[in-house]
């Protein structure tokens, strides 16, 4: 028996320095854990302070010819044939909430949208609910109060259906380019 204890307390010797590391590994780790702040403290969601567009939805209603166009150099032609379309023209209409009468992509009918500032100083015609620049907003490419230019943000919208070109129709009332102020519109669309 005696050998037997001189055996293994052979062993227990040899294997002390070991099972102390790891023993002491196995504290560490979970002195570690138990120390650990967890889960990062969830933001509060604060509503994003919707932003003003520096287009007033007024400043859109009217009659306009509606074009598109997928290239850069086809601007101007489609604008021309936007002009045209004039006899036919788009409505944009002023919804009783503030926002404009128009179609969302893929919809028969018009829906109001709401005009939206963004925080990169651009403006979106879109659905109220959500911030600006969402999946189903268009973005204003360019306003001078005589043409509108706008593109879905939908890269797969805006593939199908390129930039709309809006030439308003008729000789009205439009803002000026930069200031906002009303300016006569000369001749027709």
């Amino acid at each position: 028996m005696a050998h037997y204890r001189d055996r293994s307390s052979q062993v227990a010797t040899a294997l002390a320095p070991r099972t102390t590391a790891v023993i002491g590994a196995l504290l560490l780790t979970g002195c570690a854990t138990s120390l650990s702040p967890g889960p990062a403290p969830q933001a509060t969601a604060v509503p994003a302070t919707a932003l003003p567009a520096s287009i007033p939805a007024q400043d859109l209603v009217g009659r306009w010819g509606l074009a598109a166009y997928h290239k850069e150099e086809d601007r101007s032609r489609t604008e021309a044939a936007a002009r045209g379309q004039c006899k036919q023209p788009y409505n944009i209409s002023r919804g009783p909430r503030g926002g404009v009468i128009m179609h969302l992509p893929d919809q028969p009918q018009p829906t109001e949208l709401s005009l939206k500032g963004g925080p990169d100083g651009k403006n979106y015609i879109g659905p109220g609910e959500g911030p600006a620049g969402g999946a189903r907003d268009r973005e204003v490419v360019a306003f001078d109060g005589r043409v509108l230019i706008t593109r879905f943000i939908d890269p797969e919208v805006s593939g199908r259906y390129g930039a709309s070109i809006y030439v308003r129709w008729g000789a009205e009332t439009v803002p000026s380019a930069n200031k906002g102020g009303a300016k006569k519109a000369s001749g027709k669309g």
